[in-house]
Protein backbone atom coordinates (compact mmCIF):
# COMPACT_ATOMS: atom_id res chain seq x y z
CA UNK A 1 0.00 0.00 0.00
CA UNK A 2 1.43 3.01 -0.95
CA UNK A 3 1.66 5.96 1.97
CA UNK A 4 1.40 9.74 1.72
CA UNK A 5 3.62 12.04 3.46
CA UNK A 6 0.58 12.53 5.67
CA UNK A 7 -2.89 11.01 6.38
CA UNK A 8 -5.56 12.84 4.23
CA UNK A 9 -9.05 13.68 4.52
CA UNK A 10 -12.05 12.26 2.71
CA UNK A 11 -15.62 13.55 3.19
CA UNK A 12 -18.61 11.84 3.35
CA UNK A 13 -21.92 13.60 3.03
CA UNK A 14 -23.96 11.74 6.50
CA UNK A 15 -26.01 14.91 5.84
CA UNK A 16 -26.94 14.32 2.30
CA UNK A 17 -27.01 10.29 1.96
CA UNK A 18 -30.80 10.14 1.97
CA UNK A 19 -30.85 13.11 -1.43
CA UNK A 20 -27.84 11.53 -2.76
CA UNK A 21 -29.62 8.15 -2.89
CA UNK A 22 -32.71 8.69 -4.59
CA UNK A 23 -31.82 11.53 -7.19
CA UNK A 24 -32.99 14.08 -5.48
CA UNK A 25 -29.29 15.92 -5.46
CA UNK A 26 -27.18 15.23 -8.20
CA UNK A 27 -23.68 13.54 -7.33
CA UNK A 28 -21.92 16.55 -9.17
CA UNK A 29 -23.82 18.75 -7.12
CA UNK A 30 -22.66 17.38 -4.51
CA UNK A 31 -18.53 17.33 -5.45
CA UNK A 32 -19.06 20.91 -5.95
CA UNK A 33 -20.01 21.44 -2.43
CA UNK A 34 -17.39 19.51 -1.64
CA UNK A 35 -14.53 21.48 -3.43
CA UNK A 36 -15.33 24.38 -0.71
CA UNK A 37 -14.62 22.06 2.18
CA UNK A 38 -10.62 22.16 2.36
CA UNK A 39 -10.56 18.70 2.20
CA UNK A 40 -8.46 15.84 -0.20
CA UNK A 41 -10.92 13.55 -1.50
CA UNK A 42 -14.04 11.90 -1.53
CA UNK A 43 -15.42 8.54 0.44
CA UNK A 44 -18.64 7.21 -2.38
CA UNK A 45 -21.93 5.21 -1.70
CA UNK A 46 -22.91 2.36 -4.01
CA UNK A 47 -26.39 4.42 -4.06
CA UNK A 48 -24.94 7.65 -4.84
CA UNK A 49 -23.69 6.18 -8.15
CA UNK A 50 -26.86 6.26 -10.62
CA UNK A 51 -24.91 4.04 -13.39
CA UNK A 52 -21.69 1.80 -13.67
CA UNK A 53 -20.68 2.80 -17.12
CA UNK A 54 -17.30 3.15 -17.32
CA UNK A 55 -17.78 6.54 -19.24
CA UNK A 56 -20.14 7.99 -16.66
CA UNK A 57 -17.66 6.63 -13.25
CA UNK A 58 -14.33 8.52 -15.61
CA UNK A 59 -17.21 11.99 -15.85
CA UNK A 60 -17.80 11.03 -12.01
CA UNK A 61 -13.99 10.94 -11.03
CA UNK A 62 -13.00 14.15 -13.44
CA UNK A 63 -15.79 16.18 -11.68
CA UNK A 64 -13.43 15.80 -8.44
CA UNK A 65 -10.25 16.05 -10.07
CA UNK A 66 -11.64 19.86 -11.27
CA UNK A 67 -12.22 20.59 -7.42
CA UNK A 68 -8.79 19.30 -6.62
CA UNK A 69 -10.14 15.87 -5.05
CA UNK A 70 -9.24 12.19 -5.56
CA UNK A 71 -12.12 9.45 -5.11
CA UNK A 72 -9.82 6.70 -2.80
CA UNK A 73 -12.76 5.00 -1.10
CA UNK A 74 -16.33 3.39 -1.05
CA UNK A 75 -18.55 3.06 1.45
CA UNK A 76 -20.06 -0.48 0.42
CA UNK A 77 -22.49 -2.37 2.78
CA UNK A 78 -22.18 -6.32 1.63
CA UNK A 79 -24.96 -8.45 3.31
CA UNK A 80 -23.27 -11.53 3.99
CA UNK A 81 -25.32 -12.91 6.86
CA UNK A 82 -28.21 -13.98 4.86
CA UNK A 83 -29.30 -17.51 5.32
CA UNK A 84 -30.02 -17.97 1.02
CA UNK A 85 -26.97 -18.98 -0.64
CA UNK A 86 -27.73 -17.36 -3.47
CA UNK A 87 -28.68 -14.47 -1.60
CA UNK A 88 -24.94 -14.29 -0.23
CA UNK A 89 -23.72 -15.26 -4.27
CA UNK A 90 -24.93 -12.30 -5.44
CA UNK A 91 -24.00 -9.68 -2.55
CA UNK A 92 -20.27 -11.14 -3.59
CA UNK A 93 -21.22 -10.29 -7.74
CA UNK A 94 -22.16 -6.47 -6.21
CA UNK A 95 -19.37 -6.57 -4.70
CA UNK A 96 -17.04 -7.03 -7.06
CA UNK A 97 -18.44 -5.04 -9.24
CA UNK A 98 -18.24 -2.43 -6.69
CA UNK A 99 -14.34 -3.07 -6.60
CA UNK A 100 -14.30 -2.95 -9.82
CA UNK A 101 -15.58 0.78 -10.02
CA UNK A 102 -13.40 1.92 -7.67
CA UNK A 103 -10.47 0.67 -9.93
CA UNK A 104 -11.95 3.32 -12.39
CA UNK A 105 -12.74 6.15 -9.95
CA UNK A 106 -9.90 5.66 -7.45
CA UNK A 107 -6.35 7.20 -7.67
CA UNK A 108 -3.60 5.12 -8.50
CA UNK A 109 -1.96 5.05 -5.65
CA UNK A 110 -4.87 4.23 -2.85
CA UNK A 111 -7.98 2.67 -3.43
CA UNK A 112 -10.38 0.56 -1.18
CA UNK A 113 -13.97 -0.62 -1.02
CA UNK A 114 -15.37 -1.45 3.05
CA UNK A 115 -16.85 -4.67 3.80
CA UNK A 116 -18.95 -6.00 6.39
CA UNK A 117 -20.61 -9.09 8.13
CA UNK A 118 -23.89 -8.62 7.41
CA UNK A 119 -27.27 -7.63 9.50
CA UNK A 120 -27.49 -9.30 12.52
CA UNK A 121 -30.18 -11.95 11.82
CA UNK A 122 -31.39 -13.46 15.16
CA UNK A 123 -32.00 -17.38 13.07
CA UNK A 124 -28.33 -17.01 11.80
CA UNK A 125 -25.73 -18.41 14.68
CA UNK A 126 -22.81 -16.58 15.20
CA UNK A 127 -21.06 -20.02 13.89
CA UNK A 128 -22.57 -19.57 10.34
CA UNK A 129 -22.32 -15.44 10.52
CA UNK A 130 -18.59 -15.89 10.99
CA UNK A 131 -17.95 -18.73 8.49
CA UNK A 132 -19.83 -16.71 5.39
CA UNK A 133 -18.29 -12.95 5.87
CA UNK A 134 -14.76 -14.96 6.20
CA UNK A 135 -15.59 -17.05 3.01
CA UNK A 136 -17.02 -13.98 0.68
CA UNK A 137 -14.61 -11.86 1.64
CA UNK A 138 -11.64 -14.65 1.05
CA UNK A 139 -13.52 -14.75 -2.53
CA UNK A 140 -13.17 -11.37 -3.08
CA UNK A 141 -9.23 -11.14 -2.55
CA UNK A 142 -8.21 -12.34 -5.60
CA UNK A 143 -10.14 -9.67 -7.38
CA UNK A 144 -9.64 -7.23 -5.18
CA UNK A 145 -5.93 -7.61 -5.97
CA UNK A 146 -6.44 -8.10 -9.40
CA UNK A 147 -8.13 -4.39 -9.71
CA UNK A 148 -5.40 -3.12 -6.77
CA UNK A 149 -8.60 -2.04 -4.58
CA UNK A 150 -7.87 -2.76 -0.66
CA UNK A 151 -11.03 -4.44 1.16
CA UNK A 152 -11.41 -2.98 5.03
CA UNK A 153 -13.74 -4.36 7.04
CA UNK A 154 -15.20 -1.73 9.75
CA UNK A 155 -16.44 -2.23 13.12
CA UNK A 156 -19.72 -1.06 11.91
CA UNK A 157 -23.16 -0.31 13.68
CA UNK A 158 -25.87 -0.22 11.02
CA UNK A 159 -25.89 0.89 7.22
CA UNK A 160 -28.91 3.44 7.11
CA UNK A 161 -30.84 1.12 4.92
CA UNK A 162 -30.58 -1.65 6.98
CA UNK A 163 -33.52 -2.94 9.05
CA UNK A 164 -30.87 -4.99 11.82
CA UNK A 165 -28.15 -4.13 13.29
CA UNK A 166 -24.30 -5.65 12.10
CA UNK A 167 -23.77 -9.31 12.75
CA UNK A 168 -20.08 -8.39 14.04
CA UNK A 169 -21.12 -4.71 16.03
CA UNK A 170 -19.56 -6.35 18.78
CA UNK A 171 -16.00 -6.41 19.11
CA UNK A 172 -15.32 -10.15 19.93
CA UNK A 173 -17.34 -10.82 16.52
CA UNK A 174 -15.41 -8.56 14.50
CA UNK A 175 -11.86 -9.77 15.72
CA UNK A 176 -12.64 -13.24 15.13
CA UNK A 177 -13.46 -12.51 11.61
CA UNK A 178 -10.53 -10.88 10.98
CA UNK A 179 -8.18 -12.57 12.41
CA UNK A 180 -9.16 -15.18 10.12
CA UNK A 181 -8.16 -13.41 7.20
CA UNK A 182 -4.44 -12.67 6.13
CA UNK A 183 -3.90 -10.64 3.03
CA UNK A 184 -2.13 -7.80 1.98
CA UNK A 185 -5.14 -6.29 0.44
CA UNK A 186 -7.21 -6.92 3.42
CA UNK A 187 -7.13 -4.80 6.69
CA UNK A 188 -9.17 -2.76 9.06
CA UNK A 189 -11.45 0.74 8.41
CA UNK A 190 -11.53 1.87 12.15
CA UNK A 191 -14.60 3.55 13.67
CA UNK A 192 -14.26 5.62 17.05
CA UNK A 193 -17.96 6.02 17.51
CA UNK A 194 -19.31 2.81 16.11
CA UNK A 195 -17.50 1.13 19.09
CA UNK A 196 -19.02 3.72 21.54
CA UNK A 197 -22.93 2.82 20.27
CA UNK A 198 -22.09 -0.90 20.31
CA UNK A 199 -20.97 -0.22 24.43
CA UNK A 200 -17.60 -0.39 24.05
CA UNK A 201 -14.17 1.26 24.67
CA UNK A 202 -13.20 2.72 21.32
CA UNK A 203 -9.25 2.91 22.39
CA UNK A 204 -9.09 -0.79 23.88
CA UNK A 205 -10.42 -1.12 20.16
CA UNK A 206 -7.86 0.38 18.60
CA UNK A 207 -4.87 -0.79 20.71
CA UNK A 208 -6.52 -4.19 19.38
CA UNK A 209 -6.49 -3.36 15.52
CA UNK A 210 -4.11 -0.82 15.08
CA UNK A 211 -1.37 -2.51 13.33
CA UNK A 212 -4.15 -3.70 10.79
CA UNK A 213 -6.08 -0.04 10.20
CA UNK A 214 -5.63 0.78 6.86
CA UNK A 215 -8.25 3.51 6.97
CA UNK A 216 -10.72 5.42 9.02
CA UNK A 217 -14.43 7.16 9.96
CA UNK A 218 -14.17 10.14 11.93
CA UNK A 219 -17.02 11.03 13.37
CA UNK A 220 -18.42 12.15 16.49
CA UNK A 221 -21.79 10.96 18.23
CA UNK A 222 -24.16 12.02 20.95
CA UNK A 223 -26.74 9.86 22.59
CA UNK A 224 -29.93 11.67 23.52
CA UNK A 225 -30.95 11.69 27.27
CA UNK A 226 -33.52 9.92 27.68
CA UNK A 227 -31.87 6.86 25.85
CA UNK A 228 -29.10 4.64 26.73
CA UNK A 229 -26.18 2.68 25.06
CA UNK A 230 -28.06 -0.07 25.61
CA UNK A 231 -31.08 0.83 24.01
CA UNK A 232 -29.21 0.90 20.73
CA UNK A 233 -27.53 -2.38 20.18
CA UNK A 234 -31.33 -3.25 20.10
CA UNK A 235 -32.09 -1.37 17.26
CA UNK A 236 -34.29 -2.99 14.77
CA UNK A 237 -36.25 -0.31 12.66
CA UNK A 238 -34.54 0.39 9.05
CA UNK A 239 -32.12 3.36 9.38
CA UNK A 240 -30.05 4.68 12.08
CA UNK A 241 -31.72 5.20 16.06
CA UNK A 242 -33.13 8.07 16.45
CA UNK A 243 -31.50 8.24 20.03
CA UNK A 244 -28.01 9.22 18.09
CA UNK A 245 -27.10 12.39 17.23
CA UNK A 246 -24.12 13.50 15.07
CA UNK A 247 -22.44 16.72 15.54
CA UNK A 248 -19.31 18.41 14.95
CA UNK A 249 -15.95 16.25 15.34
CA UNK A 250 -13.68 16.59 18.15
CA UNK A 251 -17.38 18.40 20.25
CA UNK A 252 -18.57 14.25 21.32
CA UNK A 253 -17.95 11.23 22.82
CA UNK A 254 -14.62 10.58 21.23
CA UNK A 255 -11.13 11.53 22.91
CA UNK A 256 -9.50 12.14 19.22
CA UNK A 257 -6.02 12.97 21.12
CA UNK A 258 -6.48 9.43 22.39
CA UNK A 259 -6.94 8.30 18.76
CA UNK A 260 -4.39 9.72 17.46
CA UNK A 261 -1.71 8.63 19.59
CA UNK A 262 -2.85 4.95 19.21
CA UNK A 263 -2.66 6.19 15.13
CA UNK A 264 0.94 8.00 15.57
CA UNK A 265 2.32 4.81 17.42
CA UNK A 266 1.73 2.56 14.28
CA UNK A 267 2.51 5.26 12.05
CA UNK A 268 -0.57 6.07 10.28
CA UNK A 269 -0.80 7.77 7.08
CA UNK A 270 -4.36 6.37 5.37
CA UNK A 271 -7.15 8.10 4.07
CA UNK A 272 -9.34 9.50 7.37
CA UNK A 273 -13.22 10.03 5.94
CA UNK A 274 -15.18 12.93 7.79
CA UNK A 275 -18.55 11.27 8.55
CA UNK A 276 -20.65 14.51 8.90
CA UNK A 277 -22.98 17.60 7.49
CA UNK A 278 -25.83 16.09 9.09
CA UNK A 279 -26.39 19.39 10.79
CA UNK A 280 -25.19 21.24 7.24
CA UNK A 281 -22.22 22.01 6.27
CA UNK A 282 -20.57 24.63 7.86
CA UNK A 283 -20.23 21.61 10.82
CA UNK A 284 -18.69 19.47 8.15
CA UNK A 285 -16.56 22.15 7.58
CA UNK A 286 -15.21 22.55 11.53
CA UNK A 287 -14.92 18.85 11.48
CA UNK A 288 -12.78 18.97 8.19
CA UNK A 289 -10.41 21.38 10.45
CA UNK A 290 -10.49 19.49 13.53
CA UNK A 291 -8.77 16.61 11.72
CA UNK A 292 -6.51 18.59 9.79
CA UNK A 293 -5.45 20.10 13.14
CA UNK A 294 -5.12 16.51 14.64
CA UNK A 295 -3.39 15.25 11.87
CA UNK A 296 -0.90 18.08 12.34
CA UNK A 297 -0.53 17.67 16.03
CA UNK A 298 0.30 13.65 16.24
CA UNK A 299 0.75 12.75 12.38
CA UNK A 300 3.23 14.73 10.65
CA UNK A 301 6.67 14.10 10.56
CA UNK A 302 9.26 16.32 12.05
Amino acid sequence: MNMHAKAQIAAFPKGFIDLLSNGAMSLFDWIEMAGTLEADGLEMYPRFLPGLTEPFLLEVKAAAERQGLQIPMMCSSPDFTHPDPEFRSNEIEHMKRMIWAMSVLGPESFRSCRVLSGQRRPEVSREEGICWTVDAIRNLLLFAEEHRVHLVMENHYKDGFWTLPEFAQQSDVFLEIIDQIDSPWFGVNYDPSNAIVAGEDPLILLERVKHRIVTMHASDRYVKPEYTLEQLKHHDSVGYSSALLHGVIGEGLNDYDAIFAGLRSVNFRGWISIEDGVNGLDEMQRSVSFIRRKISEHLVKE
